[in-house]
This record gives structure tokens, C-alpha cells and sequence, in this order.
């Protein structure tokens, strides 16, 4: 599972402005936010650590829906228009059809597919029931894809882009304080608060280095260049 979780996502990163690190940055993430919630009453009887075991490898897999986005989409580097956002969010439903195709295929439900279907699936629902692709809120939204959230957007705040500097890490915590209650599971957010120092701990640990970025740059390049060549008939 390891492997082939790692393999699929090394192949989802390439089409995207993702490094190499990223995906080892969300894991670390992950499962120093699950570990830190292992005591908690709410989360104590879910967070084993098997299960935690099981979320640190399928975290690499949840952009997997990203492979079905075209790459003029997926790579622009200015804002996406309400259409193209709309297309662009269809990468959490492609992720979850792959993975109930692979389910129906091989006659096999449980899990890793569960955790990883729920976290590819979910990871951009909301506490308030804002977000999408079902609107789900509060503990409808599986465990998995509310820890997922943290790591996902304080990743996606401090980490620099072809397109944009992240922020630094005080200002990305503190709009994940911010969206407490809101777009997060308020005691998941107490959790991060405790635990901020780990998390840059290893954002500074397994940071991108000049060459990361210029790979991508070119990558990107690339990419515009030859869909700017295809045909349009």
C-alpha cells in the first residue's frame, strides 16, 4: 500500500506545482496532529495507532482526483475563473470514483480504501457546512479529511509556489485560528495552536530548496507551452 500510495502520488505531484517534500511535509503534518489528539476524549477511541499508521500512508494520496484536471487548469498561474474553479473541485469527486472503481473491481470494501476515499473525498469540507463537494459539516465530515484540512492549508499557506510566497508561519496560524469553528473542527485547532512548534519544525526540516522550485518552473512552462499548441477543433 506504502509504495503504490507513494508511486500515484509522485505521479499526481508532477502534473501540479507541488515538490517532492510537499509530500512528505502533509504526512509529517498529519501525524503529529493525530498523535497530539490520541488522549482526547472525542478522538481517543479512533486515533490508534493503526489507524494513524493508515492516515500517514494514504496522505499522499489525496490529490489523486488532480490527475484528471487538464493541465491549463491545474497549472494557471493567476486566479481561475468561477468556471475553471468549478472544474478544478471536481478533483475530490474523480478522486473518490477511482478509488469506488478499484473497490467494485477487486470486490474489496474496508479498509485503506475507506480512510483514503474519505480523505480524498472530503478533505475541502468545512466545519459550517461551506465547503464542498456535499456540504457536509461538523462530525458529518469523517475524521480523516478534518485533520487532512489542518495540514492541507497551513501547507498550502507557508509554502512557496510558481505563483505565489507563502506566508510566514505566525500569519498561518493565525488564520487557522481564525477559521476555528468555522471552516475547522474547533478542538482539532486547539490541538494545532499546542502543537504550532512541531508543525514548523518540519516545514523548516524538509523545506524546498531553489532547485525544487526551478524543476517546477520549468515544469510548468512546459506544460502551458504545449497545451497552448494543441489543436482546438
Amino acid at each position: 500500500m506504502s509504495v503504490v500510495a507513494f508511486a500515484l502520488a509522485k505521479l499526481a505531484g508532477a502534473r501540479s506545482s507541488d515538490t517532492a517534500n510537499h509530500i512528505w511535509r502533509i504526512q509529517q503534518y498529519l501525524k503529529s496532529l493525530a498523535r497530539h489528539l490520541q488522549e482526547h476524549p472525542r478522538f481517543a477511541p479512533i486515533l490508534t495507532e493503526s489507524y494513524i499508521d493508515l492516515l500517514f500512508f494514504s496522505a499522499p494520496l489525496h490529490n489523486l482526483g488532480t490527475i484528471g484536471i487538464p493541465d491549463w487548469i491545474l497549472l494557471k498561474p493567476s486566479r481561475l475563473s468561477s468556471a475553471e474553479l468549478a472544474v478544478m473541485k471536481t478533483h475530490t469527486t474523480l478522486a473518490r470514483d477511482v478509488i469506488e472503481q478499484i473497490e467494485k473491481t477487486y470486490g474489496y470494501k474496508g479498509e485503506p480504501f475507506t480512510t483514503l476515499k474519505e480523505m480524498a473525498h472530503s478533505h475541502h469540507e468545512r466545519w459550517d457546512g461551506g465547503g464542498y463537494p456535499q456540504g457536509l459539516s461538523e462530525e458529518q465530515i469523517p475524521l480523516a479529511a478534518r485533520l487532512l484540512a489542518i495540514a492541507d492549508v497551513y501547507e498550502g499557506l507557508i509554502s512557496n509556489r510558481v505563483y505565489k510566497v507563502g506566508v510566514p508561519h505566525d500569519q498561518a496560524v493565525a488564520i487557522i485560528f481564525q477559521g476555528r469553528g468555522s471552516h475547522f473542527d474547533p478542538d482539532i485547532v486547539d490541538a494545532f495552536i499546542e502543537i504550532q512548534d512541531e508543525f514548523r519544525a518540519i516545514a523548516l526540516s524538509y523545506a524546498d530548496t531553489d532547485q525544487d522550485m526551478q524543476r517546477m518552473i520549468e515544469y510548468m512552462a512546459n506544460a502551458i507551452a504545449e497545451e497552448a499548441q494543441l489543436p482546438t477543433d
